[in-house]
């Protein structure tokens, strides 16, 4: 190593030891030397002075109740139980007035994106009650906690983190303010860092992407970050179905870890897999590829997932999630229909 460089390393480690970092009693031992080690690691590629990412840790502050939260999360539960959490009269109703709300937005995301705005709408719903659940944790704090003291996924946690570094200059927030999920995601959408920058967009046209104050920004991000997964205008979601004599040999079936739609409709009927009567709209092409599901409601369920229910499980990784949005989004369009007759918004 040149001796210039190793006099630049020998600094640098001298600057960001001097500088306080977290010392919170119950901070345990891996999360301060994790934070060292980020702000000696990353401070030159995230355009911050040792100096300045290093007092800024030091105003992070491990969350024990962070770790916790990980380790129960919903997707666990099993489909009868996850589907009340988001499965309400509460929601439902909440999902119709933003669907009327914001009816002219929803309906230019659709033009611009292909995604319907009851899908648009159950996600904002089910993400944070249309708003009304932004998060109660600082997203420094989060991502610090999870990204330095969450080994199992300590590498991802760490690389959000240096993104919400960089988003935080781009979009002139306050890194110290900002709140959001026990896992770092924010604003109504709840993007992850990484995902704000690289799918928010700024839908109202004020040259900043807002995901906390811009109802425009959130919707068209929303359609945006869908379209950039895969949905197709037009095309179904997921439809109920039953099965001849059981599971069928030969053909895979997800149960809450999504799959790829990868069986063809012909050969899922040959085996004996049958729509429900109504579960689709008009006859599928014969070619149209699906994923047998198996959800664990108050009876088994089974489901063909298409592409565009995959497209949902891009957002969050559940096939649990991906069929609460679905179904959230059913009941909306159903209740704003019946309300708004012809003039029901999408």
């Amino acid at each position: 190593m040149p001796t210039q460089v190793r006099a630049a390393v020998a600094l640098l480690g001298a600057v960001v030891s001097a500088v306080a970092l977290p010392t919170a009693a119950d901070a345990p031992a891996a999360y301060l030397a994790g934070s060292r080690a980020f702000v000696a690691n990353n401070a030159a590629a995230l355009g911050y002075s040792p100096n300045d990412l290093a007092a800024l840790m030091a105003d992070a502050r491990y969350q024990q109740g962070i770790i916790d939260a990980m380790n129960r999360p919903y997707e666990a539960k099993p489909w009868r139980d996850y589907r009340r959490l988001f499965l309400t009269e509460e929601r439902i109703a909440g999902g119709v007035s933003f669907l009327n709300d914001h009816a002219d937005l929803l309906k230019k995301a659709e033009a611009a994106y292909g995604v319907p705005p009851e899908i648009i709408t159950a996600i904002i719903g089910i993400e944070t009650n249309y708003g009304g659940n932004l998060g109660q944790h600082r997203v420094l704090d989060a991502l610090s906690t999870l990204g330095f003291a969450f080994p199992r996924r300590a590498g991802f946690f760490s690389k959000e983190l240096g993104e919400f570094l960089r988003l935080v200059r781009e979009e002139q927030i306050d890194p110290r303010t900002a709140l959001g999920s026990y896992a770092g995601a924010v604003g109504l959408p709840q993007f992850i860092p990484s995902s704000y920058r690289a799918y928010a967009v700024d839908f109202d046209g004020d040259n900043r992407r807002d995901l906390w104050g811009s109802k425009a920004d959130v919707v068209g991000s929303v359609g945006n970050y869908l379209a950039l997964h895969g949905w197709h205008r037009g095309a179904p979601v997921a439809a109920r179905v039953s099965l001849g004599t059981g599971r069928p040999a030969g053909i895979p079936v997800a149960e809450k870890r999504p799959a790829r739609p990868e069986t063809t409709f012909s050969r899922l009927a040959a085996a004996g897999v049958e729509p429900v009567p109504g579960a689709l709209a008009e006859p599928l092409p014969a070619d149209t590829l699906a994923a047998l599901l198996e959800l664990d409601g108050e009876d088994t369920e089974h489901w063909l997932g298409f592409n565009n229910f995959y497209a949902i499980t891009r957002y969050n990784h559940s096939n649990l999630y991906a069929m609460a949005v679905y179904q959230l989004s059913r009941e909306i369009a159903a209740r704003a229909g019946a309300e708004g007759g012809d003039d029901a918004p999408g």
